[in-house]
């Protein structure tokens, strides 16, 4: 199923929104028996920053709330392992999205952002610290931003335009 929602973000009740977020939020089947997932990719191995999170369950219990996100996946560590078969809690993809724009805002604090989409590839979980990795073109113009797992795989990929 796909679904797409929009939210709208206004200050001080201002007509025009000051940000418009579009969600493209793609619901799978569960995986059959014989389903071969996709083949992992390495990171990148340029990265310009990077930071390592050390994700954990008062982290990810807090940004579902902040987020009305009641999936128990995120917070509920039993649920997680025993009902759906994780190994870990699932670290939010919003959430790694936004670790990766907040490692923009930390290496750039000036830039404008003017459109950032990504891509979640591989799901990670509290287990072991991440990497939020960036380098920005050499136009100034774009940032490329991506996120590896404790083992060197990409599991999300980011394109940001610059004003």
């Amino acid at each position: 199923m796909f679904v797409k929602v929009r939210h709208e973000v206004r200050c001080n009740a201002q007509v025009a929104p000051a940000l418009i977020e579009f969600h493209d939020i793609v619901y799978r089947a569960a995986p059959a028996a014989d389903d071969v997932p996709p083949p992992a990719q390495r990171a990148p191995a340029d990265a310009v920053w990077r930071r390592q999170i050390d994700p954990d369950d008062v982290l990810l219990f807090r940004y579902s709330a902040l987020t009305f996100n009641g999936h128990r996946i995120h917070y509920d560590r039993r649920y997680a392992t025993e009902v759906e078969g994780y190994p870990g809690l699932v670290v939010h993809g919003p959430l790694i999205a936004t670790l990766l724009l907040d490692l923009l805002r930390r290496e750039s604090p000036g830039v404008e952002v003017v459109t950032f989409a990504f891509r979640a590839l591989r799901p990670m979980f509290d287990l072991d610290s991440f990497y939020v990795c960036g380098a920005p073109a050499a136009d100034g113009r774009s940032v490329h931003l991506w996120a590896a797992d404790h083992a060197g795989w990409l599991t999300m990929d980011a394109a940001v335009t610059l004003r």
